[in-house]
């Protein structure tokens, strides 16, 4: 990758031409941005026909196309020759092609740049990948920088770190962010992109929680290699780990408590295997059997084993290869071999407690309000204040709805009762949930002034109905309530 000395340039070049996502789509307009989103670059090229430095960037890294040598330089200027000397360009006659992906990125608040290998199966092309590929922004990718708790924190721990993007994330609100991977392209790549940024991170070699033995972080975020496949399998570094099964994330799972300071959280995208007759929250239960973590398991999509390999063949460009055939009958022979039926996308929030811990795993294949992360913050919130607490305790506590939630009624037009009424939460997790006369009484009336104990001895009185009776009726909704977000 292009040594220390030329980094400084090269940020200013991209700065120059105004190299940022934004500026990229309103060049590209919707038509051809949706066309790159389906990996077609025929509309994109047409949009930068007209050339200029944005233009000539996009068609050579975005786009993966020779540009004149003359256009390169002037885009880059002094910078073409050490980026050929550091394998990312290669130059042929009057041309310059990219051998290295840097593509704009960001969020509300940042312009980054990340730098990865070029988007493979554009435009139809497809061909095995090489092992040490490294990925750039994918959807898994977003997916966990959307789950991340994004709180001041001391030191942060990227594991599998590719080509960086989670480390960008955490140094906004990390003191020391750490970032580890095996494959050394990707620690080169990952090297440069905090470098290009300006971004302090502290990149290692080696593999899972080797290159941090001994050391604790506050929050630990993780896409790590976790594609479930035989043994034996071509290894691609960034989705296969060599281990079998969905092994991997059962380490990640049970290795996470000593590489976390009380009350700091490991964050985990991961694939694990469905097994014929076993209930899957029983067996991710095991991993957490007697350790000291609270945990939200989120399972976000189930896909069946056929559906699974076609993805992942795919995915290493093997769809038209001569054995795709016999891999993929293969696959499906070790899956029926290891009894896997199906096999579980989601999300892990794992905090260190000092507490009885508290497992919540569940599926959720509704609607999720980006970002998830605040919403895994405020459950940890709702455990500690929950933990413990018995059914009077519980009532003699005041609450509030939650900030984001809706109500909604249904019934006929000047109907005096509506038929139904649902409560609807509209950030992160958007639960809902029907709710009778008096759970809708107990969430209105719930501000924070009267005690749940005082809210329903006045609905009691209301409705005629026993107090006593209704405390102990609505002491587990209260606490569903809580459990669940509705109430805080």
């Amino acid at each position: 990758m292009l040594d220390a000395a030329h980094v400084p340039a090269l940020r200013a070049a991209l700065d120059r031409a105004t190299f940022t996502v934004d500026a990229v789509y309103a060049l590209l307009g919707d038509d051809a941005h949706r066309a790159l989103g389906r990996n077609q670059t025929v509309p994109a090229l047409r949009a930068t026909r007209g050339g200029g430095d944005l233009a000539t960037l996009v068609r050579l890294f975005a786009l993966q196309v020779p540009v004149d040598r003359e256009r390169a330089d002037a885009v880059l200027p002094g910078l073409v020759d050490p980026l050929v000397a550091a394998g990312m360009l290669v130059s042929s006659g009057s041309e310059v092609r990219a051998l290295v992906d840097i593509r704009p990125y960001g969020d509300e608040a940042h312009d980054w740049w990340i730098v990865c290998d070029p988007t493979s199966g554009l435009d139809g092309r497809q061909a095995p990948m090489d092992p040490s590929y490294v990925l750039g922004i994918s959807e898994a990718s977003s997916s966990l920088a959307q789950l991340t708790i994004r709180e001041p924190v001391g030191r942060a721990l990227d594991l599998g770190t590719g080509c960086g993007v989670q480390a960008l994330h955490l140094a906004q609100h990390a003191s020391d962010v750490v970032a580890t991977d095996v494959n050394p392209r990707a620690l080169a790549m990952a090297r440069l992109t905090a470098a290009l940024n300006d971004v302090e991170v502290d990149v290692r070699d080696g593999s899972l929680f080797a290159p941090v033995a001994g050391e604790t972080f506050d929050l630990i975020a993780t896409n790590p290699p976790f594609v479930i496949s035989p043994p034996g399998s071509e290894v691609l570094v960034y989705r296969d780990s060599g281990m079998p099964g969905d092994s991997v994330v059962r380490h990640l799972v049970e290795n996470a408590e000593t590489h976390l300071n009380d009350g700091g959280w490991c964050q985990i995208l991961a694939n694990w295997a469905h097994h014929d007759d076993v209930d899957w929250q029983a067996d991710l239960g095991q991993w957490l059997a007697g350790r000291p973590l609270d945990a939200w398991i989120l399972q976000r999509e189930l896909v069946d084993p056929a559906a699974y390999v076609e993805m992942w063949l795919a995915d290493a460009g093997l769809a038209g290869a001569p054995d795709y055939v016999q891999r993929y009958d293969a696959w499906l022979d070790w899956f029926a071999s290891e009894r896997i039926d199906a096999i579980g996308f989601g999300w892990l929030s794992l905090r260190k407690t000092t507490g009885t811990p508290v497992h919540r795993l569940e599926e959720w294949t509704g609607e999720i309000a980006q970002p998830v992360g605040p919403g895994v913050a405020a459950w940890g919130q709702r455990v500690d204040a929950l933990r413990g607490a018995d059914d009077a305790e519980l009532l003699d506590r005041t609450y509030r709805q939650a900030i984001d939630l809706v109500q909604e009624t249904r019934g006929a037009a000047g109907a005096e009762d509506p038929e139904s009424i649902v409560v609807r939460l509209q950030h992160g997790v958007r639960r809902t949930r029907q709710v009778d006369t008096v759970e809708a009484g107990l969430i209105g009336a719930s501000d924070g002034d009267l005690t749940s104990a005082q809210i329903l001895d006045a609905l009691a009185s209301l409705l005629d109905r026993d107090p006593v009776e209704l405390r102990q009726r609505y002491a587990p909704v209260v606490r569903e309530l809580v459990e669940d977000g509705f109430l805080v």
